[in-house]
């Protein structure tokens, strides 16, 4: 069956066309057949990316330069309707299109920031579902609002289809008390539900997964750390299969330093900040969300590729701002390493976790005690490309794994509207 996944933002919407059900799952056989974006809604132009595929999701993993090339073309897109719209229209197109009709679309899956305390797997949407959602916005008003009017503006153009939520928080509710709650008063995270819920947890989910099947060793069976780092970055803990911690908190802004978040932040400094500078809230919340981190500290960019260019060329400022997002780095592997007990394997994913081999080498630096130990050789090949980085005598395996969001989203998507949300079952053998 045809799945249509979508990721809506504030001013864009992902989308993927992918070829999938039951059986495909079991084999990984889907087959990504169009992929696209569309840029700047309600500016003019927007932009439309699309690109048609026709190739296994591992297939894109290995060989990116081999894929037939990308369409851009700008157009007048005022909402997410028009975007969606845009975005069918392309998927049908008699020459450029991979399918005759929006007909052939079985479902469709929508990702959704926050699902709050309720929703630990993805959902089959309706009215019930929607009010939940729709409660915690509350919780995500940069983001839960988007993905609804991505829904809402799909359900009416697909209104065959069922429609399922996949949620970025759900992979962390597996959290025990002890690392969800904050040491405010109990009755604050009773009454109003502050505690950490984590996010980019389908991406954990993902590279998790596909860390089993390159080792041989179920996710079950280990403990692993893994670390997505792009514009937004967080690290997970995942023992035996269960995320136990996230660096990521009540919002997006704790844990690591970002592109152009805070991260860990004292809570007195804002308070000073807001009575020295006369900041609005507003103000503060900009200033730590979209002034900070990597922007904030090099003063160059919040794209870590021109914070290494300007580094190399000796910007000081550059080089610190890459110094101190290793040393977080660092610490939280040791950190989550010590809250499992111990780790079988380290994982980068994302933007950064994916490309940059010098991020990879600095965030492990001064790890060796922990059997911790990057292989240079490797770690340079897997630019962009799934593989282990780590020395083959080391006692942890280091790996770069590109994510692949999308494809869970299709996976659960069948899952979910064929009654079995479950993921692959346990293996009854365990291979080291």
């Amino acid at each position: 069956m045809k799945i249509f996944v979508l990721n809506c933002g504030s001013s864009s919407v992902k989308f993927q066309l992918i070829e999938t059900d039951l059986e495909r799952i079991s084999k990984e056989d889907e087959i990504v057949l169009a992929r696209g974006i569309v840029e700047k809604i309600g500016l003019s132009p927007a932009i439309m990316r699309y690109q048609v595929v026709n190739k296994n999701p591992l297939f894109l993993a290995e060989k990116k330069d081999e894929l037939p090339p990308e369409e851009k073309t700008p157009m007048e897109i005022q909402d997410h309707g028009e975007a969606i719209t845009s975005a069918l229209k392309a998927l049908t197109d008699p020459k450029k299109g991979v399918v005759s009709s929006p007909d052939e679309i079985a479902a469709v899956g929508h990702r959704v920031v926050h699902g709050g305390e309720r929703f630990k797997e993805s959902v089959v949407i309706n009215e019930e579902v929607l009010k939940s959602i729709t409660a915690c916005v509350e919780f995500a008003p940069l983001h839960n609002p988007h993905n609804l009017r991505g829904y809402y503006a799909c359900k009416e153009l697909l209104p065959h289809c069922p429609h399922v939520a996949i949620f970025d928080t759900a992979f962390h509710q597996s959290m025990p008390r002890r690392a969800f709650l904050y040491g405010l008063p109990y009755q604050i995270y009773q009454k109003y539900g502050i505690r950490r819920y984590g996010f980019h947890g389908v991406s954990h989910r993902y590279v998790s997964y596909r860390l089993g099947q390159l080792c041989g060793t179920h996710r079950d069976y280990m403990k692993v750390i893994t670390c997505h780092l792009g514009n937004g970055c967080s690290c997970a803990a995942i023992d035996h299969g269960k995320s136990i911690d996230t660096s990521m908190g009540f919002t997006p802004l704790e844990g690591l330093l970002m592109g152009t978040r805070t991260g860990d932040l004292d809570p007195s400094i804002i308070l000073t900040l807001i009575a020295k500078e006369e900041l609005t809230l507003g103000e503060a919340n900009n200033l730590m969300n979209k002034h900070s981190g990597l922007l904030g500290i090099s003063g160059v960019s919040s794209d870590m590729r021109e914070i290494q260019k300007a580094a190399e060329e000796g910007n000081e400022r550059a080089q610190l701002a890459i110094d101190m997002f290793c040393y977080r780095m660092r610490k939280y592997i040791a950190a989550y390493a010590a809250s499992m007990g111990g780790v079988d394997h380290v994982v980068f994913t994302g933007g950064i976790g994916e490309n940059s081999p010098l991020i990879r080498k600095q965030s492990c630096e001064g790890l060796q005690f922990m059997g911790i130990e990057i292989d240079d050789e490797k770690n340079e090949a897997c630019a962009g490309r799934e593989g282990k980085i780590s020395l083959e005598t080391a006692n942890v395996g280091v790996w770069a794994i590109p994510t692949n969001e999308e494809l869970v989203y299709a996976r659960d998507t069948v899952r979910c509207i064929s009654g079995q949300i479950k993921e692959e079952p346990r293996p009854t053998a365990v291979k080291r």
